[in-house]
Formats: structure tokens, sequence, C-alpha cells
């Protein structure tokens, strides 16, 4: 349940009430695992063409250094912390609108919860609707549109316990993979809190199974299709889920038994035949869910791709993304 959020909500107006530029503001929030990296880094790498459209990028790099620091609560936090958190935000958005910004796009995952907040708990997001809340605040009512990526549970949370499993994490426990597969909270409800949080803002939701490999149709759709995007870098697979191997070895180097792992040499399938049921069936109400209108709290966006709604990408639709990341020398 969500509690109450509260905090000035100061204009992007200059001082003397000079009128600036409109700046319109689109936060892409994730999830974690929807190839939300691979987009930013194709962000990034077409950030100067993308400027000279009026399209301004912030992503993990500038948002965890300072822009959006202070926003959600922090241990000895004082109020007046808060308000310069608060405050640089601000001036953050006025400098990119006085450069000739008109449509700024904020990328990172980390604003709705954090993977091991998901693992610890068990279940998607459960601190999405406060966090939101803090945003929107913080944001003086100035975002337009919020998108979110959402996947397969099945392979949403594979890929977040492979990950966390090569960082260090210990495997996850029976009761603890019972629990996730069981859990009640469902996309439905992380994106219904989503819209109890920012109740004004437009949410639009965008399937993984859509969308992980053409961020240039990701992007057009975020922008509504304001501007030609560019098809440069847009390729990218990045931060791609250790397969079995390369978790054993994480295992073996930290003194674990790599044979607590399956059989072969693909991906790690960390659920057992009924979980793997029970997750598929949850996504699958989902989308029906977002097909039908969502009760009127976000809009499902779809389109001709590559691969069927509710089926996780093929390698063999990314292998030019492979590729291309080999012969520039990047660490998925």
């Amino acid at each position: 349940m969500m509690g109450a959020v509260t905090a000035t909500r100061p204009s992007f107006a200059a001082p003397g009430g000079k009128v600036r530029s409109v700046l319109d503001i689109i936060l892409h929030i994730g999830a974690h695992r929807t190839a939300s990296t691979s987009f930013q880094a194709y962000l990034r790498e077409n950030a100067g063409r993308l400027l000279g459209q009026g399209v301004g990028y912030w992503g993990p790099l500038r948002t965890r250094r300072g822009v959006l620091t202070g926003i959600q609560p922090e241990p000895g936090q004082s109020a007046a912390q808060k308000r310069r958190a608060v405050g640089r935000l601000h001036l953050r958005c006025t400098q990119a609108a006085d450069a000739g910004v008109r449509q700024l796009l904020i990328s990172d995952e980390n604003m709705p919860g954090t993977p091991q907040g998901n693992i610890g708990s068990g279940g998607l997001y459960p601190a999405m609707g406060e966090r939101m809340a803090r945003f929107g605040v913080a944001f003086g009512g100035r975002v337009s549109r919020v998108v979110l990526s959402v996947r397969s549970q099945e392979s949403y949370w594979a890929s977040i316990l492979a990950m966390s499993v090569a960082r260090g994490h210990a495997l996850p426990r029976r009761a603890k993979l019972e629990k996730i597969a069981q859990n009640p909270r469902r996309w439905r409800e992380v994106i219904t809190d989503l819209a109890c949080a920012m109740p004004d803002v437009p949410l639009e939701i965008m399937p993984h199974e859509t969308y992980a490999g053409l961020p240039e149709r990701r992007l057009s759709r975020m922008l509504n299709g304001a501007i030609p995007t560019p098809r440069t870098h847009a390729r990218l697979w990045l931060n791609r889920a250790p397969d079995l191997p390369h978790l054993r070895e994480a295992l073996r180097l930290r003194g674990e038994n790599p044979a607590a792992l399956q059989d072969g040499n693909g991906h790690w399938h960390p659920f057992d035949a009924a979980q793997v049921a029970d997750l598929r069936s949850a996504y699958a109400d989902d989308l029906t869910w977002l097909r039908a209108g969502a009760d009127g709290l976000a809009n499902l966006i779809t389109e001709t791709a590559p691969e069927k709604m509710g089926m996780t990408p093929h390698d063999s639709a990314m292998t030019r993304g492979q590729d291309h990341d080999r012969q520039k020398g990047r660490v998925a």
C-alpha cells in the first residue's frame, strides 16, 4: 500500500516570471532485464544526433550521479537536503530547456526499485507506488508520460536470479522460488500502483518480447513519432544474463558447488515445470488485461515485430547485436 508522499512542487519557471520553452519529460523506468541497458547504450551513442533534433537523454550515468540523488529518502537526510535535491533537479531541467531540448527522455530502471529488492520480497517492485509518487512530486507534475517495459515472469525472474548469483548472491532456495511463482503481485498490480502514484500521467506499456531488439522503434513510440529515429547502434545487445557455464564458474571461484546447477550449457532455468506454468499463466493474464484496456490505467503499445507476443526473443533474432558487441569490444 502506498504511503503519503508530500513535498514542495516548484515550477521550472525562470526568475522574474520569464516564460521558458515547454519541456516534454518522458520517464522510462525499465523494468530490469528488458533490454534497458542496450536501449540506453543506443541512446548514448546517438545522443548528439538526437540533441540536434531537440531530444535530450539522461541515463544512469547522470541520474545515479547527482541528477536524481536525494529524491528518494536516504539515512540521515534532512528536509533542507531534500529541498536541495529537488532544486537541483529543476535546475537541470531548466538548463536542458534553455539549451533547446524539447523532449527529455530520462531512462533509469532503478527508479521503481532494484532487483535485489524484488528478490528479497519475492515479488515485482513492492515499493513502486511510493517511489514513483516521490519522483512525480519532485518533477513538479511536469512528467508527460511514463514508459514501462514488461516481460514474461518466467524469463524475467530467471534472468534476475542469474544476474544475482553471478554477482555473488546465494542460489535461491526452493521456498523462495515457490514464493515467487505463487506471488499474486503481477504486472497488473505494478501498473495499478504506478497509475495511483502518477494519476494524471499517461502510462505506456511496451512488451519486452516485441521491443527488445528494436530500440529505434521503442524510441519512436516514446517520442510519439516526433522525429525520425536513428538506426545506427540499434542492434547492440548488452548486459546479457550469464549462461550455465558462467554461473558454474562463478560458484566454483567462491568455493560453492557448481553441481548445484542443472546440466547443460544454455540458460539457467531455476523453476520447475509447475512453477513455469504458473508464471506463464500470470503473464498471459497480464497481457489479456492490458489488451482489454487495463481498466483505463495504461496503454499497451504493440506493433508487428520479428517475435510473437508472449515469447522471449530467440538468440537468432539478436545475432547481429552479439557480433556488433564483439567488434566494438563491449562487455555484455
